[in-house]
């Protein structure tokens, strides 16, 4: 167990875990760089979903849009603190090399597409799955323990499936009418001691990102800002980012604006349309809730929201943990290097198991 004893901690592990065994719908979370974790309690078997955003609880939206977002009701809540801890020492990984002509051959055919002008980017990903008998709780503890920078959160509801992860990207946060988003893209492997070097495909790569947020923002909100662009660091990688913000009008249209930012160029590509065909044709296996967002809405105010993209996960079931990677594909991407990219993105949720 990689928490000390703390009994309030404790309880709720306990309770969240026969609310579990009890095949009831869940949703636990913890911010980046938050000590508070919540968890939402959703009494009975119902599947509800978010029409407008404007009801209360948490979220769990699919890669396709045309889908109305999943919603647990908030039936009880429970915040507690979780105890300072360190992170759990991680063993040797033994990384999944099956399927790597395929992948290759799929960044090749994404450049390719590319190279016709009827892209500019596209995010092409895989699926792997693993053996895993690892209990829920015991994943949503490690989670939490070896990623504080991340937004860690496990997801349950008997007619869905279960999935966690750590997520370093922010889809949208909104308060008190003021908007905040980030432009996050391009990876490199973190290495101790050392800075990232960031190559030309990287830098045009974020600056996609960042373009396409100004596109979809900047006649929506007031006082739209796109900050500086720094290296952040998530678990083991490295990554590019912008923050962005704005104010909202009073009769702002908030599905309209969580619809206009999802999915990302940094999930799917430029122009977003055909990126999403070109995915869906090509891929070979259904996203699902990969690459979507989840989050809350109105749960501690109205107006309040906080979702988040969901990258860096996992999809449980039993005996099988399937973990989802992708990478941004564009013009300057060498299919060997894309292929190192997202074993390295696999090892965040590898670490875990």
């Amino acid at each position: 167990m990689p928490y000390p004893e703390n009994k309030e901690f404790q309880e709720l592990l306990t309770k969240i875990d026969t609310h579990l065994k009890r095949k009831l719908p869940i949703a636990v979370f913890r911010k980046p760089k938050e000590s508070q974790l919540t968890a939402v309690f959703q009494f009975g078997e119902d599947l509800f979903r978010t029409a407008d955003f404007q009801e209360k609880g948490f979220v769990f939206a699919p890669f396709h849009s045309e889908e109305n977002a999943v919603l647990i009701k908030p039936d009880e809540l429970h915040k507690v603190q979780v105890p300072s801890i360190l992170p759990t020492q991680k063993g040797e990984l033994k990384i999944n090399d099956i399927d790597k002509e395929v992948h290759i051959n799929l960044v090749k055919k994404g450049i390719e597409e590319i190279s016709t002008g009827n892209l500019k980017k596209v995010i092409l990903s895989r699926r792997v799955d693993y053996s895993s008998s690892k209990k829920p709780v015991e994943v949503l503890q490690k989670l939490l323990a070896n990623y504080p920078n991340a937004y860690c959160y496990l997801f349950y509801h008997p007619k869905v499936g279960m999935w966690c992860g750590a997520t370093p990207e922010t889809l949208v946060h909104i308060k008190n009418g003021n908007l905040s988003t980030m432009s996050l893209a391009a990876t490199l492997p973190y290495t101790a001691n050392t800075k990232p070097e960031w190559g030309p495909k990287e830098i045009e790569e974020q600056k996609m990102v960042s373009d396409y947020i100004r596109e979809k923002l900047e006649h929506t909100v007031a006082n739209f800002e796109i900050g500086k662009t720094e290296s952040v660091r998530a678990g083991n990688l490295w990554h590019l980012k912008s923050e962005v913000k704005g104010n909202l009008p009073a009769n702002a249209d908030i599905k309209k604006i969580i619809m206009a930012l999802h999915p990302t160029p940094a999930v799917c590509g430029i122009p977003t349309q055909k990126a999403k065909e070109f995915i869906k044709k090509n891929e070979g296996y259904d996203r699902s809730f990969y690459t979507g967002f989840l989050g809350e809405i109105n749960l501690n105010s109205p107006g309040e929201i906080s979702l988040f993209v969901n990258l860096r996960c996992m999809e449980l079931s039993e005996g099988t943990a399937s973990i989802y990677v992708g990478g941004g594909i564009t013009a300057e991407s060498n299919p060997e290097s894309e292929w190192i990219e997202i074993q390295n993105k696999s090892l965040t949720m590898l670490n875990i198991l």
